[in-house]
């Protein structure tokens, strides 16, 4: 996929280091102290244009979250979302979530949050898929014990090979639904895909898994 280059997007984050922490790997371990509180930490790993995390903070002002997106050109989008919604229990980190063990500490964070990841078809390229056991491996490293993933998607066939990549790891299914829009699921917060891909009658899938004891 290619995203298109904004020249002003470097100074923009520059700018707004409140929401865009520019040094996070500094901050291992004191993410608390850049929040200002104790309450638990929530990552969206591929955070994307920011709709899902920034309207999360406003919903649950108890919880901290961080945002986490590799591309400048796209995290510019969710910065934007942050500094208007001027809500403090919100973070963004543009980074690469490959290197999560070195921007938080063992059990420093409570909940991961897989939104609409990119679904990496080929079957070579299935250590890319943020379910795949590697990646399973860095959220444990980060997480407290019987930490949680929750994971949505509107690819089944992504769904299904997470649901498997899941079971084969140990983790516990704590919710699953074929059809998120139709269910009796609350509380659920759209990301940008999900309206795009609901809007033509598309299903969401959606599961809540944890790490065993």
């Amino acid at each position: 996929m290619r995203f298109r280059n904004k020249p002003w997007a470097t100074d923009f984050i520059a700018e707004n280091s409140f929401y865009c922490i520019p040094d996070p790997e500094n901050q291992k371990g004191k993410w608390n102290e850049i929040f200002g509180n104790n309450n638990p930490i929530h990552i969206e790993v591929g955070t994307g244009k920011g709709t899902f995390v920034t309207e999360m903070a406003k919903a649950n002002p108890t919880i901290n979250y961080i945002g986490i997106e590799l591309f400048e050109s796209v995290i510019v989008k969710a910065l934007e979302k942050a500094v208007a919604a001027d809500i403090p229990n919100v973070k963004l980190l543009n980074v690469n979530a490959q290197k999560l063990a070195d921007y938080f500490e063992a059990g420093e964070v409570d909940r991961v949050y897989l939104n609409f990841s990119d679904p990496w078809p080929k079957t070579r390229h299935e250590k890319r898929r943020l379910t795949y056991k590697g990646f399973l491996d860095l959220y444990k490293e980060v997480l407290v014990p019987q930490g949680e993933i929750h994971f949505k998607t509107d690819n089944r066939g992504l769904f299904e090979y997470s649901l498997m990549s899941f079971s084969e790891y140990g983790l516990l299914l704590k919710y699953v639904s074929l059809d998120l829009h139709n269910s009796e699921f609350e509380g659920n917060i759209m990301t940008e895909y999900e309206e795009k891909f609901s809007s033509k009658g598309f299903p969401i899938y959606r599961c809540e898994v944890k790490y065993p004891e």
